[in-house]
């Protein structure tokens, strides 16, 4: 797995988000107390934190086994909730297919530069 799936997946969750926290379209969504707005809140900061793998798969490569696959494990759950989430936008135009494919299957299939 590549930390370009991770950046390409985020931003296309982010991209989907942004507009709901935008003020300038007078949406209150994400700034006030609300129950949706907490609940965009909660999603915003899972995606951000699944997203940031980029310690993790640096430190891979000079990892003991076991430890390896602790952050093998960390990293395919990560991708897991970034996929879950992405695929309720599956219909939109930017949607690329690498984001219903698992985590070993992106192993098999290195991210474009």
């Amino acid at each position: 797995m590549d930390v370009r799936h991770f950046e390409r997946i985020t931003a296309f969750i982010e991209a989907r988000l942004t507009p709901l926290f935008d003020a300038e379209t007078g949406s209150e969504h994400g700034f006030a107390m609300d129950d949706t707005s907490r609940a965009l809140r909660a999603l915003r900061n899972s995606v951000l934190e699944a997203g940031a793998v980029t310690g993790l798969i640096a430190t891979r490569e000079t990892a003991e086994p076991l430890v390896r696959k602790v952050i093998d494990q960390s990293v395919e759950h990560h991708w897991d909730v970034l996929r879950g989430i992405a695929r309720q936008w599956e219909d939109h135009a930017d949607f690329r297919k690498e984001f219903k494919r698992h985590a070993w299957e992106l192993d098999e299939a290195p991210a474009p530069a």
